[in-house]
């Protein structure tokens, strides 16, 4: 975990937004906090498909990892998916046919599912060939697409993070929380393109992270600096919703602007809105009607923005420790992966997958 913190400092400044938080008093509904799964090993994403089958991944963060993507049975055991060849890479594998690093798995309208891969294992560096966006049919486990990334896409010190696919338009949109920038993809194609690198709304605040109390710090008394993380993407409007890690502003940008490629870097940074005050977070989520779920990682808790509305609790408690990402499942349920980050590599609970509903 500190070579993960050590790899990720860096710092920015930013500008002002255009509407601050407003801390309102949670719904009047009840939300229902449930276990879905436990694990020893730590996991960052989640994806919950049509029919409610779980997914999720293990990026490899530690010495061992055992598996990068797995199913999670109604049992609660894991099985390596789509079989164990895609997650048995080793220093000497192909990383183009085996799962290097994994950070997000989604799964999207059509029911496919999405893995992403930024292969920088142990933040030590992007291994060559190995950043890519896999498609997967999970009846099958067959692979649909594989998108790989160069290096003018996935930089050497490059770490995407989270995606979002929209396909009435076969794009998909995806983090850079390692240097900073967005990635849009043209699923059609398979071309990328690189944006909104080291623009203001992709870097890192500055932001100190407290937890519990006490700040969040690296050994040498520096703080960590995460640049672009969640992402979410507003099918009924057509933005898409991003912010940093260690920071605390909400931005969105419309994705008809992200994928026109006759727009240069100022007149795509001229379209980026400031929309909230948010707080640090991991994960964001659109919640299906108009507002965006927001991982609250300081304070254990899932908030909402809407318009009109603000920022808004929709459930706060004590385990759900570093909420990272988000899914949606069945009825509506609100799936999220606990990975206790802040508390280093042996935390005092098992890492959790939880789902909320009542909301």
């Amino acid at each position: 975990m500190r070579q993960m913190m050590l790899c990720l400092v860096a710092a920015a400044a930013i500008g002002g937004c255009s509407e601050t938080q407003s801390e309102l008093e949670p719904p009047s509904a009840k939300p229902t906090l449930q276990v879905v799964s436990e694990s020893d090993l730590q996991w960052t994403g989640v994806a919950v498909t049509q029919d409610g089958r779980v997914f999720v991944n293990f990026p490899r963060w530690a010495p061992e990892v055992p598996v990068s993507v797995a199913e999670v049975l109604p049992n609660g055991e894991l099985v390596p998916f789509p079989d164990e060849d895609w997650n048995a890479w080793a220093q000497n594998g192909d990383p183009e046919e085996t799962f290097v690093c994994v950070q997000s798995v989604v799964s999207d309208s059509r029911g496919s599912l999405w893995v992403l891969d930024p292969a920088n294992p142990w933040f030590s560096g992007v291994v060559p060939g190995g950043a890519k966006l896999l498609e997967i049919d999970p009846m099958t486990g067959e692979i649909g697409r594989i998108i790989s990334f160069d290096e003018e896409i996935a930089p050497p010190f490059s770490y995407l993070n989270d995606v979002r696919i929209d396909n009435e338009r076969e794009a998909a949109y995806i983090t850079d929380s390692g240097m900073g920038a967005l990635v849009v993809v043209d699923l059609m194609t398979g071309s990328s393109r690189r944006v909104l690198e080291d623009h203001p709304s992709t870097r890192s605040e500055d932001t100190v992270l407290t937890f519990d109390g006490a700040e969040w710090l690296l050994p040498d008394g520096s703080a960590p600096q995460v640049h672009a993380d969640g992402i979410a993407f507003d099918r009924g409007h057509d933005f898409v919703y991003y912010q940093a890690l260690t920071g605390r502003t909400l931005y969105r940008i419309a994705g008809s602007a992200l994928r026109d490629e006759a727009l240069d870097e100022d007149a795509l940074a001229a379209k980026v809105e400031a929309v909230a005050v948010s707080g640090p977070s991991d994960g964001l989520l659109w919640d299906g009607v108009g507002g965006i779920f927001i991982s609250a990682i300081e304070d254990n808790a899932v908030k909402r923005w809407s318009p009109g509305v603000g920022v808004e609790t929709v459930i706060a408690d004590p385990s759900i420790a570093w909420p990272d990402s988000f899914a949606r499942g069945p009825a509506g349920a609100l799936y999220i992966t606990t990975s206790q980050i802040h508390r280093g590599p042996n935390p005092p609970e098992p890492y959790r997958v939880l789902r909320v509903t009542g909301f």
